[in-house]
């Protein structure tokens, strides 16, 4: 029996691998504090994966008053991007004007105060383009668009950023567990007791913790109506996101943001290489977070809206892939999905002798570094404060290296691996960074790659990936940890998850779980 006076395992158990989760993991063991986090599938695997991959200020907030939410998220971009410059870049956004729909005068306001709110320093500024001369305006209808105004935010890998930061956390003495399951947690003489059932081999262990973090993302309720017995809790609205992905539109390395006569917008990126991205929709949701899929009303639109744009109209058959997410919005009430409040809130519960509970409601990716700390001032609130607020300026796994000197470090690479091209080079800084030297440790010439699984993914970076970064599946190294599952065969996929089947049941018990 555990007693008042008895040590827990942990300080924290957080629950949830999304970005959150690992971002509070992350933060809380760099100030001094135990901490376990448990995810009940792969990391990212929920709304962290699912998203436009995006560090933006979210220029259409400011229409809805959203000024400290968007002043947050603008100050975040340079500073993450300091953070990870391997997988966060600058990328201009060229937005044209549509007639009959928000004014020149509107737009030109709007980024001027974008420009200025969130203390931008390196990202260039705002300006205007003549659409009939400039390059962006070629693949756009021909007569319909004369002006358009070209600003700034960043590009991210959005599972990579949530690996990185888990990665960080283990390096730093976290226990990270994917694939385990929170079954219940109660309080016990001033301590969480919690049960942790293990998803793959059905085992259960039971652990203590002094506070526990429910980061479920959209499964926050799920998590305090079950495992912490909470009752009937409505705390998030849930609003499912979908994109499309298409073969490369155009050559241009600019993104658009397309105004929507019903008052939306929607993004078309440029994507992997060889596609364009295009989304994101916004309508209510109910169900199973994870069973969220794209409905052929959600097809239709995002072709649709993208098609009033094009000079060239998109087509079902255009379409290479696509996904749906569901993000956990706080319910405020809004009449519309797309009106919802994107800002976080923080709700404790206990204290005074009863073991806290932190719940995460809502959050972006942008603002998750903000969020973290903004949570490790509750829990110190509750267990005193061990160190000093950190992230700001530390680095993630391979980014230590100035923002300016992405070329350089791929350079350094091929210097080191001759034998290598420049694309595969490019495509492993890109996701890896400096790591890149420990993912080819060992490799002398392209044989020491090990088997070919298709496209340019070898063995080498499995092998990688399943014991730095908690891969376990086919799944989790081409959709979640590269994005190789564009390019690789069906008949590749099912050699892949075979070897990985294989390579996890050697590994198991010396992965990174930290």
């Amino acid at each position: 029996m555990t007693t008042a006076s008895s040590p827990s395992d942990f300080d924290l158990l957080i629950i949830g691998g999304g970005i959150n989760g690992a971002g509070i993991a992350r933060d809380a063991v760099g100030r001094g504090f135990s901490v376990c986090l448990v995810e009940m599938n792969d990391l990212a695997s929920g709304t962290s994966s699912w998203s436009t991959k995006l560090i933006h200020g979210g220029l259409r907030y400011l229409e809805y008053y959203e000024f400290r939410l968007v002043r947050e998220a603008l100050t975040e971009r340079e500073v993450l991007w300091a953070n990870a410059p391997h997988i966060i870049r600058p990328l201009r956004f060229v937005l044209p004007h549509h007639k009959g729909l928000r004014p020149r005068w509107f737009l030109r306001l709007g980024l001027f105060i974008y420009d200025h709110l969130g203390g931008r320093k390196k990202l260039p500024a705002t300006k205007t383009l003549d659409l009939t001369t400039d390059k962006t305006g070629k693949p756009l209808k021909p007569g319909l668009f004369s002006t358009g105004f070209e600003y700034s935010d960043c590009w991210v890998d959005d599972a990579r950023l949530v690996a990185l930061n888990a990665r960080d956390a283990a390096d730093r003495g976290a226990q990270i567990n994917t694939r385990v399951k929170l079954v219940s947690a109660l309080r016990e003489n001033g301590h969480w007791r919690a049960k942790l059932r293990d998803e793959a081999s059905g085992d259960t262990r039971e652990v203590t913790a002094k506070l526990i973090v429910n980061a479920g993302g959209p499964w926050v309720d799920d998590v305090l109506n079950g495992a912490l017995k909470r009752g009937n809790a409505t705390n998030v609205r849930l609003v499912k996101g979908s994109h499309i992905v298409v073969r490369k539109i155009y050559e241009h390395d600019r993104a658009y943001i397309f105004q929507n006569t019903d008052g939306r917008i929607i993004f078309a990126i440029p994507y992997e290489g060889d596609f364009t991205l295009i989304g994101t929709t916004d309508e209510d949701f109910s169900g199973d977070p994870g069973s969220a899929r794209i409905s052929d009303a959600e097809t239709d639109y995002l072709l649709s809206a993208a098609s009033e744009y094009f000079a060239k109209p998109l087509k079902r058959e255009d379409i290479v892939w696509t996904y749906s997410g569901v993000r956990p919005l706080f319910d405020d009430g809004a009449s519309k999905a797309q009106e919802a409040t994107r800002d976080y809130v923080l709700k404790v519960d206990g204290g005074n002798g009863k073991a806290p509970l932190v719940n995460i409601f809502g959050g972006k990716i942008t603002t998750y570094r903000r969020l973290a700390q903004s949570v490790m001032e509750k829990i110190e609130d509750q267990l005193g404060a061990r160190g000093p607020a950190w992230t700001k300026k530390a680095a993630l796994p391979g980014g230590d290296f100035p923002v300016e000197d992405f070329a350089g470090q791929v350079s350094k690479v091929r210097q080191k691996h001759p034998y290598l091209d420049e694309r595969y080079v490019t495509r492993l800084v890109r996701l890896y960074g400096t790591c890149c030297n420990g993912l080819l440790d060992g490799v002398h010439n392209r044989q020491g790659l090990g088997r070919h699984f298709g496209a340019d993914l070898y063995e080498a970076e499995v092998r990688y990936l399943i014991e730095q970064e908690w891969a376990r599946s086919a799944e989790d190294v081409l959709w979640r940890r590269t994005k190789q599952g564009l390019r690789l065969s069906g008949d590749e996929v099912k050699a892949l998850d075979e070897f990985m089947s294989d390579a996890v049941s050697l590994s198991r018990g010396t992965h990174a779980n930290g």
